[in-house]
């Protein structure tokens, strides 16, 4: 998701979608629906974590942004915070270190283009884990206690997409839909046989 989206939303009461939408769209059905009875649960659409209800300060806030929104606004930080770069501790081994040191642009430098390269290198990768994490995270908080969960579990972290399917067949259609789209990208496509 990048900067210029809108934070989505998926409100479930029980195993029943009652509303998605960005926060603001899922705010306004909640507040004609009658909540008493409980088993409300709102998750964020990109991470699948569960976000209470009303939204602080009447405003939605997404997860991703609590660890920013969280930090307070300190003295003067060390690095170049108009370009966005902030200091933090690494710690390395010293033979690290005297590799760092020997790259150019320096240690920061190398390190930075140590990070993109591997993020470039594992991007599919990264992508396939963080779905599962997302799917997991959805299917815990709401399909615990169904019937396969466990199996369904094992097969989401085992890349068996067939097998996963078989597992939730039996799910509320809205669950199973939900949880459908979000491991949408969990499953890594078959690896093609080199070629001779």
């Amino acid at each position: 998701m990048n900067d210029t989206t809108l934070p989505t939303c998926t409100a479930f009461i029980g195993s029943k979608r009652v509303a998605f939408g960005s926060y603001d769209e899922v705010a306004r059905t909640l507040a004609t629906l009658d909540l008493s009875a409980g088993g409300l649960l709102v998750f964020d659409d990109a991470t699948a974590a569960q976000v209470d209800h009303p939204w602080p300060s009447g405003h939605p806030a997404p997860p991703a942004d609590d660890a920013r929104r969280a930090a307070p606004a300190a003295a003067p930080q060390v690095g170049r915070p108009r370009m966005g770069v902030v200091a933090r501790e690494v710690t390395l081994l010293p033979r690290h270190w005297a590799w760092l040191a020997q790259q150019p642009g320096g240690a920061s430098a190398a390190l930075r283009r140590l990070v993109e390269e591997a993020r470039r290198t594992h991007a599919d990768r990264d992508g396939w884990r963080q779905a599962k994490e997302r799917a997991y995270r959805f299917m815990s908080a709401i399909a615990g206690g169904f019937e396969g969960f466990e199996e369904a579990s094992r097969a989401l972290f085992a890349h068996d997409a067939e097998a996963f399917a078989r597992c939730i067949a039996g799910w509320p259609a809205d669950v199973q839909a939900h949880l459908a789209w979000l491991a949408r990208d969990a499953f890594a496509p078959e690896t093609a046989a080199p070629s001779a």
